[in-house]
C-alpha cells in the first residue's frame, strides 16, 4: 500500500470503506462497478452511478414478473399496486416519516414535485414566499407562482456564530440578512398581512453548490418562532409551512421527519442510487397536502366525472389526487432494488465514507501552493453559517501563480483528458454562485449582456469567474478516485509547463529561432463541405474574399437548423470531396452510398431556394438544394440533413465576443463557414515533435505496439509548411508565400475533435491523444494552441486576379516587412 493511502487510513480508516459492511469498498468496485475501471467519476451531486448488480436484479425482476397498469382490477394490476404501496412505504421509512402523518406522491422528479407545490399552494395577496439564497433554480421557480397570485417573495441569508440547536432546548445566536421584498402587484403591498394567510419557507438540506448542510432546526424555528428569522417582517404572524429540497442531501443524510416535521420534502431517485431516472417524490404532511389547491384533473385522480356538464368528484387519497395519469409503475418497481443497496450499507456508513473523501480533498486543495507561495485553490462554503456539517461535495476555483484565475472550463477540459468527470458552472444555483463568487447584480446582468448563459464556455469575464468547479462523491467512490483528482490538479495547475522547459515558449518572438532556416509550402488542402474530408492539390486559386476558393463553402444542417460538425456527427469524416474547377462540379463520395454525387455549382445554383442560417453568431445567406441531394447526404451520415451553400455573409469577423487579453484579435476578415479564420497553417516539424512526445509518453506508460505517427491532416489544415524548428510559426506576424502576403491572427485553440481518427477498416477511434499531450506543454490561459490562423492580405489591384494562386513548393518567408 502506498504511503499516501496509509496516511489517509490512519486518519479516516474507521469511516472509510464500510469496514463493518457486507462488502468493502474495494469489493463493491470490483463486483458492481467494473465499468468505472480507468474512469474517475466525481459528479455524484449531479447523478450518482447505478450498481451493475442492481440493474441485473431489476432485469431479472422485470423478466420474471408481470406488471400491469395499476388503474385496473386485474391480478397483474393488483400486484403492481402492492409493489407501489411498498415503494411508498420505503420512501417514508427512509425519511422516518409515519404514514399517519405523511403521504408519498410520485412525480417525474424533484423539480416536478417542487412545481406541484408551487402551483397548488394556497397563495393570496397576503402570503409570502421566503427562501434562502442558496437554493436551486427549481426552488426559485416557485416564486413565479407566488408573485403571480399577488404574494410577496424575498430571499434571506441565515448565519450563526455559535450553534447549540433548538432541538436540545438551547437557542442559537443567529444573524439573518433579509433581501428586498419582491411584488408584482403594488396594490397588494398596501394590505397589512393577517395571521390567516399561508406562507412558505424553502431551503435545501444540503447546498448543491458548496456542499454545506443546513441545520434542520430551521424547520422548528420557522414553524414555532418565525420572528427569530423574520424579525421586523410584517409576515411573522402568518401560518408558515416549510419545504425542504432534499434532492442533493438525501443521498447521504435524509431528513428525519420524526424530529423535524417539515410540510414538504422533495427527492429524486437517480440522486440516491442512479436508477431510475425520471422519477421523484413529494413527501407531504397530510394536513398540509389538504390545503393544496389542484385545478386540473386526469385519469386516476377522479372518483367520477360527467363529460357534457360541469361535474367532477375527485379522489380523497392524497396520492391519487396528485398523481396525474398512469404513474411510472415499472420505474417505481425498480426502486426496491436501489433501497436494498442503501439499506445493506446503511446511510450512516455511506455518509461517513463519502465525508472522509470530501474532507481529504478539501484538506489537500487548501494545502496546495505555487512556487512563490501563493495559494492555488479557493474553496467555497467555509463560513460561519447555520450549517452543521458538509456533504460530500467540494466546490472551488483555481488561481495561477500571478493571481489570475484558471477558468473552470479549462479545468473541466483537462480533467476529461485525464479520465476525470466532474461538474463546472453555477450548478443551477444562482444565489450561492453569486454569494460565493462575489458577483453583484450589475456583474450578473453585464455578464448576460456580454453573451454569457448557463453551460457556455465564458468562464472568466472581466477577470472574475462566472462559476466554479465541483467534485462530489458517492457511496462507491474510492480513495484512488480522490487521489487521482488531487494528482491531476497538482500536475496540471502547479507544475511548470513542459513547453517552457523545452524552449518552445508559446507566442514568443521568432527572431531568436529563425536564423538561416528556410521554409516551403508542403501541401494545400481544400475542405469544400464544413467538417467533411478535404482533398489535396498541387495548386489552388485564392478567393478574392474568403481564403481558398470554395473552401468551406457548403455546410450540412439538421432538419431543425443545427449546423452539423464532426464533434456531433463523426461519420462526416467519411464523406470525401473533390472539385473539378474546369467543369464547375463538386464530387462527393461515401462508403454508405453506392453512387458518387456530382453537384454542379454553376447550374445547380439556380435549382434550390435561398434562406438564412446562423453560425457562430453570424447570419449567412445560403442556397438550398433539391431533395435528392439531401437524401444522399442523409444516407451518408445516417441522419436527416440538408445541404446549404454560402452565398454571402455580412461577417465582419472578430474572434471572441468576450475577448481575453492574450488572444484579442481586432482583425476583420470575410469567412465562408470556417470557425475562426480563412486559413489554418500547420508546421510539419511541429507535428513531428508532437508525435515524438506522444510516443515517448506511451513508452513511459508501458503501451505495447508500434507507435503511430500523427498526420498533419489530423488538424484539418489548409496549409502545411516544412522547414525550420518546431513551433517557429508561433512568433510569426506577417508571412509571404510565393508573392502573397498573410497576417497571423494567432494560435488555433484545439478541441477534442483532433482525438477522433478513422482507421484502415473505416472505423472511428477516439482517445485522449494528441490533445492530452498538447495540454501538457501548449496551454496558455485555458486554451491549448497548435497551428496558427491566417488572413490573406490582398495587395493586387482590383481586376487583376490572374496570379491569385498558391503552389506547392513555394517558398515561405516569415516576418517580412
Amino acid at each position: 500500500m502506498e504511503a499516501s493511502k496509509e496516511a489517509f487510513l490512519r486518519e479516516f480508516g474507521e469511516h472509510y470503506g464500510y469496514p463493518n459492511g457486507p462488502k468493502t469498498i474495494d469489493e463493491i468496485r470490483a463486483t458492481e462497478f467494473k465499468r468505472l475501471d480507468g474512469l474517475v467519476y466525481l459528479d455524484h451531486a449531479g447523478a450518482t452511478m447505478y450498481s451493475e448488480l442492481q440493474m441485473e436484479a431489476i432485469f431479472k425482476d422485470f423478466t420474471t414478473n408481470v406488471y400491469g397498469n395499476p388503474h385496473s382490477q386485474s391480478d397483474t394490476s393488483s400486484s403492481t399496486s402492492d409493489i407501489v404501496r411498498e415503494a411508498r412505504q420505503q420512501v417514508l421509512d427512509y425519511c422516518k416519516a409515519s404514514p399517519k402523518d405523511y403521504s408519498c406522491i410520485f412525480t417525474s422528479g424533484a423539480t416536478a414535485a417542487l412545481k406541484l407545490v408551487g402551483e397548488a399552494f394556497p397563495w393570496s395577496c397576503q402570503s409570502c414566499f421566503t427562501y434562502t439564497m442558496e437554493n436551486h433554480n427549481s426552488v426559485l421557480g416557485i416564486r413565479e407562482y407566488a408573485l403571480d397570485q399577488g404574494a410577496a417573495a424575498f430571499a434571506i441569508d441565515v448565519e450563526e456564530t455559535v450553534h447549540h440547536g433548538v432541538s436540545n432546548g438551547t437557542a442559537a445566536s443567529m444573524k439573518v440578512l433579509q433581501y428586498q421584498v419582491q411584488r408584482r402587484n403594488e396594490a397588494s403591498s398596501l394590505e397589512e398581512p393577517t395571521g390567516e394567510a399561508y406562507n412558505l419557507f424553502a431551503f435545501p438540506s444540503e447546498c448543491n453548490f458548496s456542499g454545506l448542510r443546513f441545520s434542520l432546526d430551521l424547520v422548528k424555528i420557522i414553524k414555532e418562532d418565525p420572528a427569530r428569522i423574520l424579525e421586523g417582517s410584517p409576515f411573522c404572524n402568518g401560518r408558515w409551512m416549510v419545504l425542504i429540497d432534499a434532492a442533493k442531501g438525501s443521498a447521504t443524510e435524509p431528513p428525519d421527519l420524526s424530529l423535524y416535521p417539515a410540510d414538504f420534502v422533495v427527492m429524486s431517485f437517480y440522486k440516491l442510487f442512479g436508477y431510475p431516472t425520471g422519477l421523484g417524490v413529494l413527501i407531504a404532511r397530510n394536513d398540509a397536502s389538504r390545503l393544496l389547491k389542484k385545478t386540473y384533473f386526469s385519469g386516476g385522480t377522479v372518483a367520477t366525472s360527467i363529460a357534457d356538464i360541469d361535474f367532477v368528484r375527485r379522489r380523497k387519497s392524497v396520492e391519487e389526487l396528485f398523481e396525474d395519469g398512469t404513474i411510472s409503475f415499472l420505474s417505481i418497481a425498480s426502486v426496491h432494488h436501489g433501497f436494498k443497496i442503501l439499506n445493506s450499507l446503511t446511510v450512516s456508513a455511506i455518509s461517513r465514507h463519502t465525508a472522509s473523501l470530501a474532507w481529504y480533498v478539501r484538506k489537500k486543495l487548501l494545502g496546495l501552493r505555487h512556487e512563490n507561495g501563493a495559494r492555488v485553490c479557493t474553496l467555497y462554503g467555509d463560513s460561519k453559517a447555520l450549517f452543521h456539517d458538509f456533504g460530500p461535495t467540494v466546490s472551488f476555483n483555481l488561481k495561477r501563480s500571478d493571481g489570475s484565475w484558471s477558468g473552470y472550463r479549462e479545468v473541466e477540459k483537462l480533467a476529461s483528458l485525464s479520465g476525470i468527470q466532474l461538474r463546472t458552472g453555477c450548478f443551477c444555483n444562482p444565489g450561492a454562485c453569486a454569494k460565493y463568487l462575489g458577483l453583484s447584480h450589475l456583474d450578473l446582468r453585464s455578464n448576460f449582456e456580454a453573451g454569457h448563459v448557463c453551460w457556455d464556455d465564458h468562464d472568466i469575464i472581466h477577470e472574475k469567474p462566472t462559476g466554479a468547479v465541483r467534485v462530489s462523491f458517492g457511496y462507491m467512490s474510492t480513495f484512488e478516485d480522490a487521489k487521482k483528482f488531487i494528482d491531476f490538479v497538482t500536475s496540471s495547475f502547479i507544475a511548470l509547463p513542459n513547453w517552457i522547459e523545452s524552449g518552445y515558449q508559446l507566442m514568443q518572438g521568432s527572431e531568436s529561432r529563425l536564423g538561416a532556416a528556410s521554409f516551403y509550402l508542403k501541401s494545400i488542402t481544400v475542405y469544400p463541405i464544413k467538417s467533411c474530408a478535404g482533398f489535396n492539390v498541387e495548386s489552388w486559386p485564392l478567393s478574392t474574399t474568403a481564403g481558398l476558393l470554395h473552401d468551406r463553402e457548403w455546410v450540412l444542417a439538421s432538419l431543425s437548423g443545427e449546423i452539423l460538425t464532426q464533434k456531433k456527427v463523426p461519420e462526416m469524416c467519411f464523406i470525401s470531396t473533390f472539385i473539378d474547377l474546369d467543369k464547375g462540379i463538386l464530387f462527393v463520395e461515401s462508403p454508405r452510398c453506392q453512387v458518387k454525387l456530382p453537384i454542379n455549382f454553376i447550374t445547380d445554383s439556380c435549382n434550390g431556394g435561398s434562406e438564412q442560417i446562423k453560425l457562430n453568431g453570424q447570419r449567412y445567406e445560403v442556397q438550398s438544394y433539391k431533395n435528392e441531394v439531401n437524401i444522399w447526404f442523409s444516407n451518408a451520415i445516417g441522419r436527416p440533413c440538408t445541404l446549404f451553400r454560402c452565398f454571402s455573409s455580412s461577417h465582419n469577423f472578430c474572434l471572441n465576443k468576450i475577448k481575453s487579453a492574450s488572444m484579442r484579435r481586432e482583425v476583420q476578415s470575410v469567412l465562408n463557414f470556417s470557425n475562426e479564420a480563412q486559413f489554418l497553417l500547420i508546421s510539419e516539424e511541429s507535428v513531428s515533435d508532437l508525435s515524438h512526445r506522444v510516443s515517448t509518453k506511451d513508452v513511459q506508460k508501458g503501451a505495447c505496439g508500434a507507435a503511430s505517427q500523427i498526420s498533419p491532416m489530423r488538424f484539418r489544415p489548409n496549409i502545411v509548411i516544412s522547414g525550420g524548428e518546431p513551433y517557429a510559426e508561433d512568433g510569426w506576424k506577417i508571412l509571404k508565400i510565393g508573392n502573397k502576403y498573410f497576417t497571423s491572427l494567432g494560435g488555433c485553440n484545439r478541441c477534442q475533435m483532433i482525438n477522433i481518427v478513422h482507421d484502415e477498416a473505416g472505423l472511428l477511434q477516439k482517445s485522449n491523444e494528441p490533445l492530452a499531450t498538447l495540454a501538457s506543454y501548449r496551454r496558455m490561459k485555458g486554451k491549448i494552441f497548435f497551428g496558427i490562423l491566417l488572413k490573406y492580405e490582398r495587395s493586387e489591384p482590383v481586376g487583376r486576379d490572374g496570379d491569385l494562386w498558391l503552389q506547392v513548393g513555394q517558398d515561405v518567408h516569415p516576418n517580412v516587412s
